[in-house]
């Protein structure tokens, strides 16, 4: 069982992929081509950066109007943020309450991921961004920092994301990794466990 808990933020405890994908799937409808959202959440459930650039070239056009549609989103969260994922504050009030610990590991910028969690009351211990100054994910040296810094036993956490970088940034740093994902945009990756809800995770924290 894991006692402690890295979380990835957007697409695990807050479900911006819905918006997501339909403001990158907006932009090809604007330039009369046809797409369905669906078709970009195969996308961009491996990154953002990759479905710009995928659609950008299928479709010809220009990366930064897509760019330009995700900023745009940004801006709008930080006043109507996504809702939270299914069962993602109860869960983290019981790991707090167990004695353990949330963490955040994410690629948005502090600020808005900080925006994020106050407006979804999401309560967490600690969070670690890029704009920390870290490299992106698949490189490890978020997790490995934020296992130095609370002093933990990697075999003691559990860590959560939603895309095979996550999963490949937290086994090089040492911990057991949980991917959540949908039948709809199935993830490739080589994470231990794969979950469609965050509730299934419930069992490996011991907790009811």
């Amino acid at each position: 069982m894991y006692k402690h808990v890295f979380w990835d933020l957007g697409g695990t405890l807050v479900d911006t992929y819905p918006a997501l994908d339909e403001a990158l799937a907006d932009v090809v409808r604007s330039h009369r081509q046809r797409l369905q959202d669906s078709e970009v959440s195969k996308l961009t459930r491996r990154s953002t950066g990759e479905a710009i650039e995928a659609l950008s070239e299928r479709f010809g056009i220009p990366a930064e109007e897509f760019e330009a549609a995700n900023a745009q989103l940004k801006r709008r969260w930080a006043s109507a943020p996504p809702p939270r994922m299914a069962g993602a504050r109860a869960l983290l009030d019981d790991i707090s309450a167990a004695g353990g610990l949330n963490l955040v590991v994410t690629h948005r910028d502090r600020a808005s991921a900080q925006t994020l969690l106050q407006g979804l009351d999401l309560k967490v211990d600690d969070l670690i961004s890029t704009s920390d100054g870290f490299p992106r994910k698949p490189d490890p040296e978020m997790y490995r920092t934020m296992l130095e810094r609370h002093a933990l036993d990697p075999t003691d956490c559990l860590a959560v994301g939603d895309r095979p970088i996550d999963a490949e940034a937290a086994m090089a740093a040492g911990l057991t990794a949980a991917i959540l994902e949908s039948p709809e945009a199935p993830v490739d990756d080589e994470a231990k466990y794969s979950v469609a809800a965050l509730e299934e995770l419930r069992p490996l924290l011991a907790l009811g």
